[in-house]
């Protein structure tokens, strides 16, 4: 078999496939459950996003199986709505952490600023499961090409083929700056690396995973309903 050279990770612009973090433009195409697998029951909610248009760029393949249904027209990447996966749970000051409503809270705030509050209020009482409300919003909450300003946190990490790549999620809320909002409104958190990104250590892996577990014995701060 010769060599591929499909999919190679960047486009002909030269740019990344891929969106890293820092403060982007981007549009949800769907979200996703995840489950966490070092806590029962728990998930992440993944969204998944794309950049704005990017003229002479040829993204990543729609559907790698079909090349005729083409190509992203921008970067494309996968972002954690938080640091921390949603789980049941109480903290040690005694508040009570629900993973069904901290995820529903997200998504109506997600909801309000994309101008979608009506869709959030027909789904009252409609639903069953958290995972029957995901896929209902991927099915039929309007959000195709409606763009926000976000703020990306993450961590760095070694992939399979060598290259730096990255673990994202949306930060916490800061004196009235939020992770993600209208473009150019100013409510937005500006983008800092000293914070916000997780730099690739070489050092000799002992533990995995202890920075993403959200226990139940952890305190208030690493809950957050924002």
């Amino acid at each position: 078999m010769g060599l591929s050279t499909e999919d190679l990770g960047t486009g002909g612009t030269g740019l990344p496939k891929t969106i890293s973090p820092g403060n982007r433009v981007l549009k949800i195409n769907y979200v996703e459950l995840e489950e966490f697998k070092f806590i029962a029951d728990s998930y992440h909610l993944m969204l998944h996003v794309e950049s704005e248009p990017i003229e002479g760029f040829e993204g990543f393949m729609l559907d790698k199986n079909d090349e005729s249904k083409g190509h992203y027209a921008g970067q494309i990447g996968r972002v954690k709505a938080s640091q921390y996966a949603y789980a049941d749970g109480e903290t040690k000051t005694g508040i009570k952490i629900q993973r069904d409503r901290s995820i529903l809270i997200f998504l109506q705030n997600l909801c309000k600023t994309l101008g979608i509050n009506d869709w959030m209020t027909q789904q009252h009482n409609k639903h069953a499961t958290i995972q029957d409300f995901v896929e209902a919003f991927n099915a039929t909450a309007p959000i195709k090409d409606k763009y926000l300003e976000f703020c990306i946190a993450g961590k760095e990490y070694m992939g399979k083929t060598g290259y730096t790549n990255y673990d994202m999620w949306l930060p916490k809320a800061e004196k009235g700056k939020y992770a993600f909002g209208e473009i150019e409104d100013n409510k937005v958190l500006q983008y800092d690396e000293s914070k916000h990104l997780k730099k690739l250590e070489v050092t000799n892996v002992k533990t995995f995973g202890d920075d993403e577990i959200l226990s139940k014995k952890t305190t208030s701060n690493d809950f957050s309903l924002d």
